[in-house]
């Protein structure tokens, strides 16, 4: 009743012609409403094949999560919005009632593609009888639309906008990916893993900066896709008779390294986001039985979207100026000592307020905001250079070696040792 409703009140609005569609493309009967296809589309030869360019539309706007706009041979403009049932694509609302606005040659197009089962003359007024639609117009009703097929969606909020989201990140990461592919050919040296630009997306997520952090995640993952790719033929061959459920082993490859990458991201609640364990082990999942690079980089940057939107940021906090300052000053003193008194009066405030803001606006005290960034600083030259852990421990200002490795598990899990082995001797994406 209620999607009768809508197409009969879209239609009286609109002019348009609406026809629902199930999710296998089939239109669905709506209780006499009019149909193009018994209409006019019955008597073209060209029917048999509009199916697929109709079925074609509709996935690809269940997709995408938008409209899709066509016209057929006869210049008839279509247009399709997706309907969801609990994430998953459903069915479709097809609008059309409108011709291509540069009707010229209509007369010999009706000729080419009548089928002769009415007269001639009939076929062509049947056409003409549709009124000219621009672009404008088109795109205007298709938005009409779409927000009539979210409103017959169901079981899955904001449905449409997160697959148009996702639509829109996997094509910023194709987009990456062939600059790349120009940028390193085959047959040239490809750069390591990116382990500066994952700081660099870790900072940005600290302060709040998602757009920046979805740029350095694609980036991140557009290295590992042009490092990793997929095996010849034989091999894969090979591969599948070790085990034939398991992936292939340039997707496992990328997939083991999204997956350190999403706990490395999420360890930013120590940061002062407040992810949830259900978020956490949702995420975690999604990345596990993930199937395509696509599915592994929409789990990523869902990871990016909830830290982003709880994580504690500059923006808008009371003290932003003086929390940049001590940041700025705290990396810039990370080789000594310094103490709550020193960066206190550095940003101007007394110790005991400035040690409370702190805490209250960064998400954690003092001592163990600069451990962090001490043990970011050695992580970095455990993979760069050659240095002993008790070098490292001192260029990081740590007492010594036994406090720097008791210190660099608490945030990290493993000792430092264990972690330039683990990944020192392996630097390739």
């Amino acid at each position: 009743m209620k999607t009768k409703q809508i197409i009969s009140a879209y239609s009286q609005s609109t002019g348009s012609i609406v026809q629902l569609f199930d999710r296998n493309f089939q239109p669905v009967e709506t209780d006499g409403e009019p149909s193009i296809e018994k209409s006019v589309c019955c008597y073209c030869s060209d029917y048999v094949n509009c199916g697929l360019m109709h079925a074609n539309a509709m996935r690809e706007s269940g997709c995408s999560g938008k409209y899709s706009i066509y016209q057929c041979e006869l210049g008839l403009m279509f247009w399709t919005c997706p309907i969801y049932s609990n994430g998953n694509f459903s069915g479709a609302l097809r609008g059309t009632g409108y011709l291509n606005d540069n009707i010229s040659g209509i007369t010999s197009k009706c000729s080419a593609l009548s089928n002769d089962t009415i007269p001639f003359n009939e076929f062509v007024l049947r056409v003409l009888d549709f009124p000219s639609g621009n672009v404008d117009k088109i795109h205007s009703l298709a938005e009409i639309l779409l927000l009539f097929a979210e409103s017959l969606s169901s079981g899955s909020d904001n449905n449409h906008e997160k697959l148009r989201m996702r639509h829109e990140q996997q094509a910023s990461l194709s987009a990456i990916i062939e600059e790349m592919k120009v940028k390193y050919p085959p047959e040239s040296k490809l750069p390591g893993y990116p382990f500066e630009k994952e700081k660099q997306l870790l900072s940005h997520l600290r302060q709040g900066n998602k757009n920046e952090a979805d740029k350095l995640l694609d980036e991140i993952l557009a290295l590992l896709i042009i490092s990793n790719p997929e095996i010849p033929a034989d091999a894969r061959r090979i591969y599948s008779l070790q085990d034939r459920n398991a992936p292939p082993a340039h997707f496992r490859n990328i997939q083991l390294r999204a997956l350190e990458l999403a706990v490395l991201i999420i360890r930013a609640e120590n940061s002062g986001c407040t992810i949830t364990t259900d978020n956490y082990i949702r995420s975690i999942k999604q990345i596990i039985i993930a199937k395509t690079t696509e599915e592994l980089a929409a789990a990523l940057h869902s990871i990016v979207d909830i830290i982003s939107r709880q994580i504690i940021s500059f923006q808008g906090i009371p003290h932003a100026s003086a929390m940049r300052k001590a940041e700025m000053y705290i990396r810039e003193n990370l080789v000594k000592k310094i103490s709550l008194s020193e960066i206190a009066g550095f940003v101007g405030l007394s110790a005991p307020y400035f040690s409370t803001i702190f805490k209250e606006e960064m998400g954690e005290n003092l001592s163990r905001y600069i451990n962090r960034l001490r043990v970011e600083k050695a992580v970095k030259m455990l993979l760069e250079t050659t240095l002993s852990l008790s070098e490292i421990a001192g260029e990081c200002c740590f007492e010594d070696q036994s406090w720097f490795s008791k210190i660099f598990k608490s945030f990290t899990g493993i000792s430092p040792g264990k972690y330039r082995t683990k990944y020192g001797n392996n630097t390739s994406a």
